[in-house]
C-alpha cells in the first residue's frame, strides 16, 4: 500500500487564504482549562510555514461530540487563546464556521493574523460529509490543507469534502504522519516486529491479519493474548476471552504459520482474582493460568523475551497496552515495552491512544522515532486500509 499526497511545495500560498483542517480536539477540566495542548503544537509547523509564504491561515477543527447544536462548553475559545499564546501573533476566533460574517471577517483580518473558525461540529452537514456545507467551508479559503491526520479516517465535509473543492495538499503534520506510516507499510527495514496489545482481538482483527503479510514478528499482549491462548487449547482461567473469536484466531495463527511469522504469546502472567483496582496482583510463572485468577499483564519471563525481540528489530511499529497499565500493580508489561521500544536503535512508530498514553506517562515519548497524533487513524492504516482524507489528497 503505497501512501502518497500532495505537499504544502505543490500549493502557491502568498496572497491566499488557506483553509487548514487542524486537530485542536483538546482535553479541558470541568472549568473549560486545557489539560493538554500537544495537538494544538503539533499544528505549529504548518501554520508558521504558511504565514512566513505570506498566505492568511484559515483554520478548522472539530471538538468533542456535539452532534450537530452548539454546545457552549464545546467552543474553540480557549484552543484559540493557547494558539496565539505558543504562535506569538495574532489569532482571530469567530464564533462561526460559514456565512457572509465570516467571509468578511476573513477578509479584514490583517496580514499575519491567523483566523479559528468555530467547532465544525456544531453543523450535522461535516459528519455527514453533506456537500452543501463543504462548500461553505470551502468559500473560506483559496486553498486547502489537510493537518488533522486524527480525522483521516473520516469522510466529513471539512476533511474530504473541503479537497474536493479546492486546490488541497497535506500539511507538515499529516506529511509526517504518511511518511512514518510508508516506512512501516511499505519497505520496512528488516527485521520489522509489530506489538499488539489492548482488551478485544475483535478491535484488532484486522489489524493482524493485515500484518500477517508484511512484519517479521508478531508481540501479542492485553486482553486480546488470552483469546490467542485459549485458541491454542491453553488455561486462561477467569481471564477475557472472546469465545466468538476462536475460530479467526486460528485462522489467523496458521497464515502467520504458512507465512514463517513469528507470534510470541505471553507465557507468564501477572493476575488477580478480580477485576478491580485495589486487587492483589498475582504472579502466575507458566502459560496455563490457574481457574479463578484472570490474567492482567504479561509476566517478567514473556517481558524480557519480548524486549529481546524488539532490541534486535530495525523496525518497531506498536498499538496497544500489554495490561491493565491504568492501575500501577499491572503496568509492569506496558512498562517494559515502552523502554524497550524507545531504547530500540530501529525506526520505532506508536499509533494508538492507549500506547501514546503509555509512553508520555514513562516519559520516554522523545526517544520514540513516530508518534501518531491518530489513534483510530493509524488504527485503520494498520488494517492497510487507505484512509479517505489521504486518497483524496493523492497526487494525479
Amino acid at each position: 500500500m503505497k501512501l502518497d499526497a500532495r505537499t504544502l511545495d505543490e500549493l502557491e500560498l502568498k496572497g491566499k487564504r488557506v483553509l487548514v483542517r487542524v486537530d485542536f480536539n483538546c482535553p479541558q477540566d470541568e472549568a473549560g482549562k486545557l489539560t493538554d495542548d500537544t495537538r494544538i503544537r503539533a499544528a505549529l509547523p504548518t501554520i508558521r510555514e504558511l504565514l512566513q509564504k505570506g498566505g492568511k491561515p484559515v483554520l478548522m477543527s472539530h471538538l468533542g461530540r456535539p452532534k450537530g447544536k452548539v454546545v457552549e462548553g464545546l467552543r474553540l475559545t480557549p484552543m484559540g487563546k493557547r494558539l496565539g499564546e505558543l504562535l506569538k501573533s495574532p489569532v482571530l476566533k469567530l464564533d462561526e464556521c460559514t456565512g457572509a460574517k465570516v467571509l468578511e471577517a476573513i477578509a479584514k483580518a490583517p496580514a499575519g493574523t491567523t483566523v479559528l473558525l468555530e467547532n465544525v461540529r456544531f453543523h450535522a452537514g461535516d459528519e455527514s460529509g453533506d456537500a452543501a456545507f463543504a462548500k461553505a467551508l470551502a468559500a473560506n479559503g483559496d486553498v486547502f490543507v489537510n493537518d488533522a491526520f486524527g480525522a483521516a479516517h473520516r469522510d466529513h465535509a471539512s476533511v474530504c469534502g473541503v479537497a474536493r473543492e479546492l486546490p488541497s495538499a497535506a500539511g507538515r503534520l499529516m506529511e509526517k504522519e504518511i511518511a512514518a506510516f510508508s516506512k512501516v507499510l511499505d519497505q520496512p527495514a528488516r527485521p520489522l516486529v509489530a506489538i499488539l496489545g489492548g482488551a478485544k482481538i475483535s478491535d484488532k482483527l484486522d489489524v493482524v491479519d493485515n500484518l500477517i503479510d508484511r512484519v517479521d514478528a508478531l508481540l501479542v499482549g492485553g486482553g486480546m493474548a488470552y483469546t490467542f491462548l485459549a485458541a491454542q487449547g491453553k488455561k486462561v482461567g477467569k481471564s477475557l476471552v472472546q469465545k466468538d473469536q476462536l475460530a479467526n484466531v486460528t485462522a489467523a495463527l496458521e497464515k502467520a504459520k504458512g507465512k514463517r511469522v513469528e507470534v510470541l504469546l505471553p507465557e507468564d502472567h501477572v493476575c488477580a482474582e478480580a477485576f478491580q483496582q485495589d486487587a492483589k496482583a498475582i504472579a502466575v510463572g507458566a502459560i496455563d493460568i490457574p481457574d479463578g485468577l484472570m490474567g492482567l499483564d504479561i509476566g517478567p519471563q514473556t517481558r524480557a523475551k519480548y524486549a529481546q525481540r524488539i532490541a534486535g528489530a530495525k523496525t518497531v511499529v506498536w498499538n496497544g497496552p500489554m495490561g491493565v497499565f491504568e492501575w500501577p500493580a499491572f503496568r509492569g508489561g506496558t512498562e517494559a515495552i515502552g523502554k524497550a521500544v524507545a531504547e530500540c536503535s530501529g525506526y520505532t512508530v506508536i499509533g494508538g491512544g492507549d500506547s501514546v498514553a503509555a509512553i508520555e506517562m514513562l516519559g520516554l515519548a522523545a526517544k520514540v522515532k513516530h508518534i501518531s497524533t491518530g489513534g483510530g487513524a493509524s488504527l485503520e492504516l494498520l488494517e492497510g486500509t487507505l484512509l479517505p482524507g489521504i486518497a483524496v489528497l493523492a497526487r494525479k
